[in-house]
């Protein structure tokens, strides 16, 4: 008889249909602790961003309602209006009532008078540099500029343009005019012009960046020894270099007085205006700038007071403004001149420019007043009961038809010496007023009277 068998020793792989009892396979207590919180912390990352990713869907971000309902309405007159819109144009439509609806100096250019604004600032244009005879619609040339191209490719006294690039010009106005004379993106073009003799040439210009001279009329004052003028048309980035050399010329002619003209003067770069007054003054505040950001005091300290001495009477009107403005107000608080004519505009703010070249636009907003030396404030709607910016110190009234011929005088383009020979010719074969004579002009006479040492009328001004 055989002795009793030990059980077997379990196998180690159980069959495959056979169940395993939980005696025989009993997991780890701390295991099962540790998966059940790894299993509980990805549900809860799961929830968590799917919740997050129903609250972006469900919740919107905040709405600026400005920008909402610019977009609702210019969405609404896209699809509305009689005519196709661009988003260009109704954006431009925008940006323009945006600035100009803040005061009345405030503007927005756009990508079409972007150019005409840089040129009010910087004193050049691109063209062939011609001065038209009126009206400029005739396309006909009272002189070329010296040493334009113009004058380089054969233009001379009297011609008349009658094709540009092969076609025929008859019917443009100045404005177009000009913009056929000087295309973007075109080197040169192509003129055929009829002389005063009645002789056809044709001729290739090559439009340059020129200077437009904003201080015009420089001359000894005829009958009156030691006595200059000039006028100042506009303050640009190059006016005060113009200044400075026309009155030099002057003085070496033998000016000890000079009489400035600042009517019609409708102001521009501060900058010029500052560097002009302080030419006449050893030290101290020109004009303050105040305002929320900007306050910024300029002194003549540190500018050469080259016509320092002269004798100078200041021309005004009721079409002087802004940089005029300070550049008169200055001189009158340091009683460094006698401001003559009339009551000016009041323009006393500060516009801050800015150009946006990825949009070929520019714009200029208020940001500060003017005050003077004395610290006057130039705003006529600073104060409810003034309609004027400074009174002058002797006050010369003149009627409406001569301001306007005065204007147009002013405004004049003067020939040069070598275009007067021609000129004069053309006048006395045509029997027309080609150079005409300038109108009497009382202020003008009333300041010549105050260099003279005399005491004109019709009145004093009783206070600034």
């Amino acid at each position: 008889m055989s002795e009793p068998q030990p059980p077997p020793e379990p196998s180690t792989t159980a069959p495959i249909n056979r169940r395993t009892e939980p005696s025989e396979a009993r997991p780890d207590p701390a295991e099962v602790a540790g998966a059940t919180a790894v299993a509980l912390f990805s549900l809860g990352m799961t929830a968590g961003m799917l919740l997050l990713l129903i609250g972006f869907t469900l919740i919107p971000e905040p709405v600026n309602e400005a920008t909402a309902e610019f977009e609702a309405v210019s969405a609404f007159a896209a699809s509305h209006f009689v005519r196709e819109l661009s988003p260009t144009e109704l954006s431009e439509r925008a940006l323009h009532g945006m600035l100009d609806g803040l005061d009345d100096y405030s503007r927005y250019h756009d990508r079409g008078d972007a150019e005409r604004a840089r040129r009010e600032i910087d004193g050049d244009f691109r063209g062939i540099g011609v001065v038209f005879k009126p009206p400029t619609s005739d396309a006909q040339i009272l002189f070329p500029v010296d040493g334009s191209p113009a004058v380089k490719a054969g233009v001379r006294v009297g011609d008349r343009f009658v094709e540009i690039d092969g076609e025929a010009i008859a019917g443009l106005n100045g404005t177009e005019l000009r913009e056929r004379l000087a295309p973007k993106g075109r080197k040169f073009v192509n003129v055929r012009v009829v002389g005063l003799d009645g002789e056809t040439r044709d001729l290739v210009i090559e439009p340059e960046l020129l200077v437009d001279p904003t201080v015009r009329h420089v001359g000894m004052i005829e009958g009156e020894p030691g006595v200059g003028y000039l006028a100042v048309r506009s303050f640009t980035n190059n006016t005060s270099r113009e200044f400075d050399r026309e009155l030099t010329r002057l003085r070496d002619q033998g000016a000890e007085s000079v009489i400035l003209d600042f009517r019609f003067n409708y102001g521009g770069v501060l900058d010029a205006a500052v560097e002009m007054a302080g030419r006449f003054l050893d030290k101290g505040v020109i004009v303050s700038s105040e305002g929320r950001i900007h306050n910024e005091a300029h002194l003549a300290d540190d500018i050469n007071p080259l016509f320092k001495g002269l004798g100078v009477v200041v021309l005004v009107n009721g079409d002087s403004a802004s940089a005029s403005e300070v550049f008169a107000g200055a001189l009158q608080d340091y009683r460094a001149a006698v401001v003559v004519g009339e009551a000016t505009f009041g323009k006393g703010m500060l516009q801050t420019t800015r150009s946006f070249p990825a949009f070929g636009s520019r714009a200029k907003v208020t940001s500060a007043y003017f005050y003077s030396p004395s610290h006057r404030n130039f705003e006529r709607s600073s104060d409810p009961d003034r309609d004027y910016g400074i009174l002058p110190d002797l006050t010369v009234s003149i009627d409406e038809a001569r301001r306007r011929s005065l204007h147009v005088w002013i405004a004049r383009y003067d020939p040069p010496p070598s275009a007067l020979t021609a000129l004069l010719e053309w006048e006395a074969d045509s029997d027309e007023s080609i150079l005409p004579e300038p109108p009497r002009d009382p202020q003008l006479e009333a300041a010549i009277a105050i260099l003279r040492g005399e005491s004109p009328g019709p009145r004093l001004a009783e206070s600034r």
